[in-house]
């Protein structure tokens, strides 16, 4: 009894710092994977419609008709986890919303409008399979694809913010007391970010509903339907891997020009110094040391500013003091998620010109077990990449929230019972998620029993004839 007590006193007087970023990072890990479904499914969806439109395509039209299903159920999961994150700046970060939440709200007001538009022509492409004509729905389809595009771009604009802040005047209470949302929206950072998440997402939700497709045919299901929707995914993953590889390495850049110490966390660069290596795998020890892994000279340096090459001059930890700069944990797991990110991209780099060597060669898709294997694993494969790549971000940032201008432990909420909402978000998000699955596999499975078009959903086809009413129907 006393021991549970003095448990309950524990939790009761917990230090709500990092409890509020295990929250935040729980639920938008959670989010984040249901993001590059809401941006390009539709996109995906849009060019098997296409197809059945442009060649009278059955197997394409079918397609399109089930992803647009499967697509307004991850979207509506999507609105309820993303809500909850909104809710969270809050209830989590109270003092960081009341001191800049006049900027930092802008982008998050567009979003909203381009939420909105987005729900609205995801009902009415839905509900326009049998209402519309032809290419008058397909054309409903496109507001979907910019409204997600453009509701990313806003998110990611006040994330970028924190990294780069501007747009705002203060007073010499540290108030602000104007707001240029031009400024704050395009901000130093928000170009590249952007960028990198808009093709994150295309590559993350290309990979991933062609793993499913890739599962589908591992297990003999290699129909035309199957290969078809193997084919429009895989194919949009594999255009924007090199892209983003691209992206990535001028973020990067950016990162090491503005951001040096992130960069510094990133690289493992205690002191500042030229020919640094770049180390994969390894760690940071407590006296700043480096240690293991496997270093490679001078690479750091060079990929830094190829223009000077090996004696570029990385910045080290050390040039700024210890609480300006992530600690000796927070370094490591910087590093780490770097190394997953770069490591993951480069392998599904690999597969993407395989894939795309194969087309260019032989005119056809690869269809070794190989190949269908690594396809298939590549959809967890590039959601591992992607919320490695957040890590980085988020993490290397630290302690800021609002790089140079407030610490994370200036933000957070004082109230010390926020284990309590964390346990409870984990347990609904897991409930949320188990039963987004069994949804998603109970549609697969009716789909498949109902093999093609039935009488009742067939798009663009006639209703069924009206019954006249028999003699008996017209006594009233």
């Amino acid at each position: 009894m006393i021991a549970t007590v003095g448990t309950i006193a524990v939790f009761a007087a917990a230090d709500p710092v990092p409890w509020a970023r295990s929250q935040m990072a729980f639920t938008l890990m959670f989010h984040i994977i249901l993001v590059p479904l809401g941006v390009s499914w539709t996109f995906m969806t849009l060019i098997a419609n296409y197809r059945a439109l442009r060649h009278d395509d059955r197997d394409a039209l079918l397609l399109a008709q089930r992803w647009s299903k499967y697509m307004a159920v991850t979207f509506a999961v999507g609105a309820v986890t993303g809500t909850v994150l909104s809710f969270e700046f809050g209830l989590l970060w109270p003092r960081f919303m009341d001191q800049w939440g006049e900027a930092f709200g802008v982008p998050f007001a567009f979003e909203g409008l381009f939420f909105f538009t987005e729900a609205i022509f995801i009902s009415i492409y839905i509900f326009g399979w049998r209402r519309l004509r032809p290419w008058a729905h397909f054309w409903t389809g496109v507001p979907i694809v910019l409204a997600g595009i453009l509701g990313s771009v806003s998110v990611v604009a006040a994330n970028a913010w924190m990294n780069a802040p501007t747009g705002f005047t203060t007073n010499s209470a540290g108030t602000v007391v104007a707001v240029d949302p031009v400024r704050v929206i395009f901000n130093d950072s928000m170009p590249l970010q952007a960028a990198h998440m808009v093709v994150a997402a295309y590559l993350v939700g290309g990979f991933l509903i062609a793993s499913v497709y890739a599962t589908a045919m591992l297990r003999g299901r290699t129909d035309r339907y199957h290969r078809l929707g193997f084919i429009i995914a895989f194919s949009v993953a594999a255009v924007a891997t090199p892209i983003q590889m691209g992206v990535g390495d001028s973020l990067a850049r950016w990162v090491y020009t503005n951001q040096p110490v992130k960069f510094a966390a990133i690289e493992l660069v205690p002191t500042t110094a030229s020919d640094v290596p770049e180390t994969i795998l390894g760690r940071l020890g407590e006296d700043g040391t480096v240690s293991g892994g496997i270093p490679i000279p001078g690479l750091a340096s060079w990929l830094s500013d190829p223009s000077t090459g090996r004696a570029t001059v990385v910045q080290g930890l050390d040039t700024v003091p210890a609480d300006a700069r992530p600690t000796v944990d927070q370094v490591n797991i910087v590093h780490l998620g770097w190394d997953v990110m770069v490591g993951l991209g480069t392998l599904l780099f690999l597969l993407a010109v395989w894939y795309g060597a194969t087309w260019l060669f032989r005119r056809r898709m690869p269809a070794s077990r190989w190949f269908l294997g690594a396809a298939a694993a590549s959809g967890v494969l590039s959601v591992i990449a992607m919320e490695a790549g957040w890590i980085v971000t988020e993490v290397g940032r630290q302690p800021w929230i609002v790089y140079e201008l407030m610490k994370v432990e200036d933000a957070v909420t004082a109230n010390t019972g926020v284990w309590i909402s964390f346990a409870a978000i984990v347990v609904l998000y897991v409930a949320v998620g188990v039963t987004t699955i069994l949804v998603l596999r109970g549609m697969s499975r009716r789909f498949r029993r109902a093999g093609g078009f039935t009488d009742h959903d067939a798009p663009y086809a006639p209703g069924p004839p009206v019954q006249a009413p028999s003699e008996q129907e017209k006594v009233p």
